[in-house]
């Protein structure tokens, strides 16, 4: 699959319809998906859609880069007159009744919505196994899981299906599977794109980023689906940012952090290597490398898994059965309710509505959830602290690369340390990417960038250097 980039070039200059590249990525598709499970639902407008887009550039009509790219949309993201279900049977047959912000966004400029992927259920996990479809497989070797929850996502793009799939971050769910696929996953700051029409599952920490294959490309994305949202109180208005094809790639005198909390004894030797290497060509591009530390990054998984949870308590407690979705009746209405949910809630989604009830009860809230609030407070302040002193900072984006399917299936704990990594980002609330760096074991190897709040730009600047090198 070509960049978005290259593909919109050859749109524009006609070497290539749109309907000839929607018709190329239906035929890959329908040729591969069933083996790897990324998608679990094709539109069939989507032909149409891209003809649509051919007879307007023919009439001499001003495209934008997205006029005519297809583009895939994880499960979670309503598109209006699509089936909507977060990989759950709770809401299998449920009908968006309107279009995502980003969606809204996407169509109006020509983008062609090809299809809805797979994820974790209602976006609880980190290996794409949860789903009531069923697991979806990696690319670079069918044994092993793509990374989760956007996992069907991340292997739209990494398998050549489509050069960008939306997927959604809450503690790492876009960079953990871009590093485990070998793509670009971006998560970018809080309130940078609108959360309107993404179903929720962790409120104060979820956004909506792309996978694509380069760094330009996500830039190219996000010109279109961010900015302020009258529907999304937390959408922040932006100050113009500097076109994707005008940033200087560039990291002479740089400074990059490298925090000593990540860079622990135990990390897989392979994977460490590769990293190691990276920071060497920074180095030996004039970058200034320096140590900084993040003390309370040790608490992070720990306060991620009991503020998550408790918003996730919060919102699914809508899902009852009796107004949309799955519906078990029962002999009363607390039975109807409880065999609902029962049935209709996957393991793991049980289990985290469960921590999260737990965690808000009466005689736990202070013990747990107020000393999660005031963790998540103080891993801000050091990565405010850190980036005063660093202009990036750079660490793993997995502690490893893809394992065996239902390896850590059964196993909560371990499969929660995969994002160890990751879920300062979110609590933190800043931008951070997850780009390819060469491969351990055969399989791919991300590296992660995290900058300050609202400076993607950076993010851009340093990542499409690297991706170069």
């Amino acid at each position: 699959m070509k960049t978005i980039r290259e593909l919109s070039n050859e749109l524009k200059n006609k070497t290539l319809t749109s309907e000839e590249l929607v018709r190329s990525c239906l035929k890959k598709i329908e040729e591969e998906n069933e083996a790897l499970n990324a998608f679990i639902w094709i539109s069939p407008t989507a032909i149409d859609e891209a003809k649509e887009i051919d007879r307007r550039r023919e009439a001499g009509e001003e495209l934008g880069v997205l006029a005519g790219i297809p583009i895939a949309v994880k499960d979670n993201i309503l598109v209006q007159g699509w089936e909507i279900t977060a990989g759950s049977q709770m809401l299998e047959g449920h009908m968006s009744a309107y279009n995502a912000t980003v969606i809204e966004r996407l169509k109006n400029a020509g983008a062609i919505l090809i299809g809805r992927t797979n994820m974790d259920e209602f976006a609880m996990g980190s290996s794409t196994e949860t789903s009531h479809y069923g697991a979806t497989k990696n690319p670079h070797d069918r044994t092993k899981v793509p990374g989760g929850s956007s996992g069907g996502s991340a292997v739209a793009v990494a398998a050549g299906f489509v050069p960008c799939a939306l997927g959604s971050d809450t503690g790492g769910s876009v960079r953990q599977p871009a590093s485990l696929c070998g793509v670009v996953g971006l998560k970018p700051t809080y309130g940078r794109v609108s959360r309107y029409g993404l179903i929720p599952m962790a409120s104060s920490l979820d956004q909506i980023g792309p996978f694509t294959l380069t760094v330009e490309d996500a830039a190219l994305v996000m010109e279109v689906i961010e900015g302020k949202d009258e529907n999304d109180a937390t959408s922040i208005e932006l100050a113009s940012t500097t076109a994707p094809e005008l940033i200087e790639p560039d990291v002479k005198g740089l400074r990059v952090g490298l925090p000593k909390e990540y860079f622990v004894a135990g990390m897989d030797a392979e994977l460490r290597a590769r990293i190691d290497e990276a920071v060497k060509k920074f180095e030996a591009a004039g970058a200034v490398i320096k140590e900084v530390s993040l003390p309370h990054a040790k608490y992070a998984l720990a306060a991620y898994y009991i503020v998550a949870p408790s918003e996730i308590t919060s919102n699914l407690g809508r899902l009852d059965g009796l107004r949309y979705g799955y519906h078990s009746q029962g002999s009363n209405l607390l039975d109807t309710y409880e065999q609902t949910r029962g049935e209709g809630f996957g393991p793991e989604v049980k289990r985290r509505i469960m921590l999260g009830s737990y965690t808000l009860s009466a005689g736990y809230y202070d013990a747990y959830y107020k000393k999660a609030l005031q963790i998540r407070t103080l891993i801000k302040q050091d990565f405010d602290e850190a980036l005063k002193e660093v202009d990036v900072i750079l660490t793993p984006t997995s502690p490893s690369v893809a394992w065996d399917l239902g390896a850590k299936f059964n196993d909560p704990l371990t499969m929660y340390l995969s994002d160890i990594y990751t879920v300062t980002a979110n609590l933190a609330a800043i931008p951070a990417i997850s780009i390819p760096c060469g491969t351990a074991h055969g399989l791919p190897v991300g590296l992660q960038l995290m900058g300050r709040a609202f400076d993607e730009h950076m993010l851009y600047r340093v990542g499409m250097w690297f991706e170069k090198k």
